[in-house]
Parts: C-alpha cells; structure tokens; sequence
C-alpha cells in the first residue's frame, strides 16, 4: 500500500486533534478570559457545529480543485484559525479563530479520505481510509490528554502553539511528498440529503447524533467533574484523559471485531446499552479512584465502538449511496458533540456539573429507541 497514505493520516490526526483540545483546559481558558466554564465549553459546540456544517457545503464548492493544492490552501487557513487562537486577546476573537479551524478542518478530513482513497490500488481503497479515520478517531479522543499537559506546564495557549507547528510540518509533508491528485466527481448538497428521506437511514443517523451528544455532555466537562467529585489535582486529570483517550482509541477496533464477529445489529445494541450503564454509574463510582477507572474506561471504549458497527449497518442499509452515508455520519457525530456540549454546559450553569453524566444517560436510552426505529424500518423493508 501506498506509504503516502500514513501522511494523510498524521495531517487527519494534527487537524482533527484541534477539535476537543480546548476540553482539558476548559478551566483554563475561562479564567485567563473571565467567562464562564460554561461559556468556554461553547468554543468546542462552536468547532463541532461548524465542522458539521462546512464538510458538505465545501466539498462541493471546492469539487473542482486539484487536490494537493487545494490541501495545501486549506492547510494555510488552518494554520491562520490556530494562530488567531495563539494571540486572541478576548473570547470573542478566540471564538472567531475556533469557527475558521473548524470550517478548513472539515474539508481537510475530506480531503484526506478522497486522497487516501485515489492514491492507491483499488484493493487497498477500504483499507486507506480506514487508516486516514483511525487518525481522526485518534486526534478527537488523545487531542484532550495533549492539551491538557502542555495546558497545565505551559498555559492554555501552548497546545495551540503546538498544533500550529504540526501544521507546518504537514505543509511541507504534502508539499513534497505528495503528487498531483485530480478532484472527482461530487454530489450535489441536494443528492446527499436526500438520502435521509428514508426512515432506517434517517435514524441511524440520529443514533450516532444523539448517544455521541450524551457522550460529550459528561466528556466535554470531564476536568471540572472529577476536580469537582474526587478533588483530584491537574496531573491525576491528565492521566485520566490519557487512559480515556487509549480506552476510545482500541473501542475503534473492538467495534470493528464485534461487526464481523456477531453483526453489526447485536453490536450496536450490546454497545448502546453497555455505554448507558457506564456512564449511569459513573457518579457512584467517584468514591473509589480504581473503580472510576474500570467504569470509565468501558464508558471511553463504548463511545468510540459504537462507530465501526453504524457505519457498516449504514453501508449495508444503503449500498448505492454508501460514501455519503458516511460522510453525513460524521457530520451526526459532530453534531452530536456540539449539541452534548451546549446541554452540558446548561447543566452546568443551572444545577451542578453531577448531573452531566445523568443526563448523558438519559440521551443513551433515547439513542437506543432511535436505532430501534431504524432496525424495524430495514426490517419491514426486507421483508416487504
């Protein structure tokens, strides 16, 4: 396989790390600015919004461009989102950098799946771009243990410092190490949103919308839970998102094993209730360090299994339009996260940062009723 394609995969993880950094140091940056937590977990609802909103939207304006110097541009911005971020004197203008990072982010991952998928043997394609979302599923979950080290020694404008010097090693990366790939062929916003007419697929897409925002409404407000339940330092948060961050990452791989070994059905079914019982408990277990941990990390491993199973459900369920489908999946995924965020800093602001988990529960159920819905509509279909 083509070695070009581990580049697309750091370039995926250094664009997709920017994302959920601000999540560690969330703390941080609300006293350094004088907001609210709340307020600052707004600066990740914002990027996940955006990012949902802008894939599509961008992947079509820019259907025509060359890919490596449309990468190559979007790099540019990237880069300029980040340095905003770096010297952003107030919150507003740190809002303004967030919505620029993550409208050129989002046609970066695109960028690198199509790239990825073009730049090898046919036979090599499912295997590219499985690699290229490893590296986005790996920057969303270890984007907040990174940004809370370098947070916590250097400031909460350091990970941003970081990630800007990333960027341009990537540039260069892409510059030299990758050729000429021509655009293919996009469909228009109106083909791609006209898929969800269908019921199964419509739900499936609210499944990963609403169980990701249960996900981030406890996730996105994990330091100030667990300094706030278990009193715990800056160096204990650190290594809690750490072992989070692994826990997701091999979910990935675990979600991909239970797919091909029981099917995708009993896999989705299994990770959504094990995800809700996780995260359920995760209040009563902040009397005990090892038993919070045990229980974190199958909540961490349940957030992240659940992607390998919906996506190939998704994939079965619509063949003809299997591209799109998981293209509009991350954007329920990103959805989610901005709309978790949102609730849980609402939760935060009106009660106490407790509840955060109760409520991520509770949208688990709702998620579990939702691919109900979806598995009974693909069910009549078939027999139909």
């Amino acid at each position: 396989m083509d070695k070009r394609v581990y580049l697309l995969t750091i370039v995926s993880f250094v664009v997709g790390m920017v994302e959920l950094i601000i999540g560690g140091i969330i703390d941080l940056v609300a006293t350094d600015l004088g907001v609210s937590v709340g307020l600052a977990g707004l600066l990740i609802t914002i990027f996940s919004l955006t990012f949902a909103i802008s894939a599509p939207i961008l992947s079509v304006i820019t259907a025509r461009f060359e890919r490596k110097r449309l990468t190559i541009i979007t790099l540019l911005v990237f880069l300029l989102g980040n340095i905003v971020a770096v010297f952003s004197p107030n919150y507003t203008v740190l809002f303004i950098g967030r919505i620029i990072s993550a409208a050129s982010s989002s046609l970066l991952i695109v960028l690198c799946v199509v790239m990825a998928a073009n730049i090898v043997e046919p036979r090599y394609r499912g295997r590219a771009i499985g690699i290229v979302n490893m590296g986005v599923s790996g920057s969303l979950v270890l984007g907040v243990p990174i940004g809370l080290m370098l947070g916590n020694a250097f400031g909460w404008r350091a990970p941003f410092i970081f990630i800007s010097i990333l960027t341009l090693f990537s540039i260069t990366g892409i510059y030299f190490f990758m050729g000429r790939v021509a655009p293919t062929k996009q469909l228009s916003l109106s083909e791609q949103f006209a898929t969800l007419k269908e019921r199964k697929i419509l739900f499936a897409h609210l499944t990963t919308f609403i169980l990701i925002a249960g996900h981030a409404t406890l996730y996105t407000y994990l330091t100030p839970f667990v300094k706030t339940t278990m009193g715990l330092d800056g160096t204990w948060v650190s290594i809690i998102y750490l072992i989070f961050g692994i826990a997701a990452v091999s979910g990935g791989a675990v979600g991909g094993n239970l797919a091909d070994r029981i099917g995708t059905k009993p896999s989705i079914y299994g990770i959504i209730i094990l995800f809700a019982c996780a995260i359920f408990a995760i209040p009563y277990t902040t009397f005990s360090l090892p038993l919070f941990l045990v229980v974190m990390v199958i909540w961490g491993m349940m957030s992240w299994t659940i992607t390998p199973p919906m996506q190939s459900y998704l994939m079965d369920s619509a063949p003809a339009s299997s591209n799109i489908q998981i293209s509009l999946n991350n954007s329920s995924l990103h959805l989610g996260i901005a709309f978790g965020s949102t609730i849980g800093g609402f939760v935060i602001e009106q009660a106490s940062v407790e509840l955060n988990a109760t409520i991520g529960g509770i949208l688990a159920i709702v998620s579990f009723g939702t691919i109900l819905i979806s598995m009974k509509e693909s069910k009549l279909r078939a027999t139909s």
